[in-house]
């Protein structure tokens, strides 16, 4: 309902648009196509290997995630899982989380085995976790194995994937794909359901499967192929449907707000799809450039308005939540934080759940087609409750230019205040100096702890209509209540 409508939305909420000024009119209460959010639609991703280095060698792991559950009352949902999910087999009989071989720090192990321990750790955190286990080595009862350990400790356990973007299984020379000689979407698909029902027939448990999990572009690969091969078996055993996704691309093309919703766009029939049996759909693991990240991309704070935008818009589009990927602790471009450097992008994530913390639907009301993004969040009681804006032109140097935002319907207050999300340029890089800045204040290197102070912006409103000036490379967050 909500992509047939959002055309009907943007005319009536879009005004004139010009050189340096776009307008919008805020709603008075929530349209009756906005988009529901989940309590905590912003979560993380960890490689599995690295799962538990993160959360006990890494201090600012619990602060960074802290920080979020302060904004929405609840910690961020976590996914383990990633490409070692699928070379990684069980071992009961180890008092290990996880054991493997490498040659350097950096290195992603070829195989690895895990025990009971780490099914425990991740028992601990106080947020929902989705586990990511093996399919690729087709020992399903070693993975049930494990899966029993996980549903009986975690009590904390959303759901479990099997396998991990299983379209590469052929060029990987994974035992599923190699024994049959041949692999496609509608033998992988095959192989799933049946997993599916055998997995949680096995754990006697319904809702648990976290299906999909592929990173081709849709249609191949993605949720709507998918679920045409269900039965109502099948879809009783699914919790939900998750696809990869890593944009690439130059940092100015990356954080464009029109190239954002082109990307977003190849997931409109999946999501509606999902829609249709009734079960949420996810990116399960995303994050700015595969492999890591991209030293010229990654660690920018172009990709800090990135994530900011491209997690809110996925909430608008009907994705539920958006599980950003870290990877290898040390080699990891695109992470949000690591052993000693804060990531530009954590910023990005941490006013998108500053945006949409406490809201109960979102709504896009720019139609995606320039670098000017504006979104609305409304309260439970259909009101609104804050605005973003994000201007995506990307800046480098010399002078900044800025667009500016009038917005109408903002009541009969004389004055509404902002925070401002800036850097000194779309380039600047924590671990090089350049620190931004969310209404003034920063995360501490090492720690994740919030310092400075925090700064509003006041702007005037007449006849409920206030201009705001958004910076190239800058966004800013406006408070109605």
């Amino acid at each position: 309902m909500f992509l047939k409508c959002r055309k009907v939305v943007w005319a009536l909420l879009i005004g004139t648009v010009s050189a340096g000024t776009v307008t919008y009119s805020i709603p008075a209460s929530v349209p009756t196509s906005a988009t529901p959010l989940d309590v905590a639609p912003v979560g993380i991703s960890f490689e599995f290997f690295t799962f538990p280095s993160y959360f006990l060698n890494v201090s600012a792991t619990n602060q960074c995630l802290k920080n979020f559950e302060t904004l929405t009352g609840v910690w961020p949902p976590i996914r383990i899982g990633g490409t070692t999910q699928d070379r990684a087999t069980y071992d009961p009989s180890t008092s290990a989380y996880v054991v493997y071989s490498v040659a350097a720090p950096t290195d992603a192990p070829a195989s690895l085995t895990f025990g009971q321990s780490f099914m425990s750790l991740a028992s601990t955190y106080a947020g929902n976790v989705v586990l990511g286990l093996n399919r690729a080595h087709d020992n399903i009862s070693n993975t049930i194995a494990a899966a029993k350990v996980a549903t009986a400790k975690m009590s904390n356990l959303r759901a479990i994937e099997l396998g991990n973007e299983p379209e590469y299984y052929l060029t990987d020379d994974q035992p599923i794909a190699t024994e049959s000689g041949t692999w496609t979407p509608a033998i992988d698909a095959a192989s799933q359901d049946n997993w599916d029902i055998l997995v949680g027939s096995a754990l006697s448990k319904t809702n648990i499967i976290q299906a999909g999990n592929s990173n081709s572009a849709p249609p191949t690969w993605g949720a709507a192929e998918l679920i045409a091969t269900e039965n109502d078996t099948v879809q009783s055993y699914v919790y939900d449907y998750a696809h990869h996704n890593y944009p690439g691309g130059t940092i100015s093309s990356l954080m464009s707000h029109s190239d954002i919703s082109s990307n977003l766009a190849i997931f409109n029939d999946d999501i509606a799809a999902a829609a249709t049996t009734g079960k949420d759909y996810v990116l399960g693991e995303t994050n700015s450039v595969s492999g890591g990240g991209a030293s010229t991309v990654s660690p920018l704070f172009g990709a800090a308005l990135w994530t900011l935008d491209y997690s809110v818009l996925a909430s608008s589009l009907g994705i539920k939540r958006t599980y950003f990927h870290h990877g290898t602790i040390g080699a990891c471009y695109y992470c949000f934080w690591g052993r000693y450097d804060m990531g530009a992008p954590y910023y990005g994530a941490y006013v998108a759940t500053a945006f949409m913390a406490g809201a109960a639907a979102v709504v896009e009301l720019d139609d995606g087609s320039t670098d000017y993004a504006a979104y609305v969040v409304f309260d439970g009681a259909g009101s609104p409750l804050r605005v973003l804006l994000v201007n995506s032109d990307y800046y480098s140097s010399g002078t900044r230019g800025s667009e500016t935002f009038v917005l109408g319907g903002l009541g009969g207050a004389a004055s509404v205040k902002s925070k401002r999300l800036t850097a000194a340029s779309a380039n600047s890089r924590v671990d090089q100096g350049g620190n931004p800045t969310f209404g003034g204040q920063t995360f501490a290197n090492e720690t994740c702890v919030i310092g400075g102070t925090e700064t509003f912006e006041s702007t005037a409103v007449s006849g409920g209509t206030g201009s705001f000036v958004v910076g190239a490379s800058e966004a800013l967050l406006v408070y109605l209540q």
